[in-house]
């Protein structure tokens, strides 16, 4: 939700010359439309299904994924996601966030919700967020918080 997974992913990938995986686009790619149009044609539920059957896919040994900010609070993404990963917190401060996503159109999630609701929402994932094994301040310029999680990964 605006913490930078894709650019900082992308980044990391190709620092340590691997595979980059995003899973909402391999989502979209699945379901032959934005997700904005599956939550509107079908609903969440069928968005999260999708993400939790193309999740094991990009969980390839060594590729970098980013992650929905959903996707970690189904219990068994986040088992698979803990057993077969090094997962990575990118910390912002909700402030931050709003910035960055308040005003873009295509996220369904935050579409006629207030400020308020959405920081609520993001404070409920906050908890799970925070048991991933590093966390990263990403409160800053994506090509420092690439090189904080590539020092993570290599050390």
């Amino acid at each position: 939700m605006g913490a930078g997974k894709t650019l900082v992913g992308a980044l990391v990938a190709e620092r340590l010359h691997t595979a980059f995986y995003d899973l909402d686009i391999m989502v979209e790619d699945r379901a032959g439309m934005p997700i904005a149009d599956i939550f509107a044609t079908h609903s969440e539920a069928v968005f999260r299904s999708l993400e939790k059957e193309m999740l094991p896919r990009a969980l390839k040994p060594g590729a970098v994924v980013a992650l929905g900010g959903g996707a970690v609070m189904d219990d068994d993404n986040w088992d698979l996601l803990t057993d077969r990963a090094l997962t990575v917190y990118l910390d912002v401060p909700f402030a931050t966030l709003w910035e960055r996503i308040g005003h873009l159109p295509g996220r369904p999630l935050i579409a006629h919700r207030t400020r308020d609701e959405v920081e609520a929402f993001f404070e409920l994932r906050r908890a799970r967020y925070e048991l991933a094994a590093f966390r990263v301040d990403a409160d800053r310029d994506a090509q420092a918080v690439a090189t904080e999680v590539v020092k993570m990964w290599s050390g």
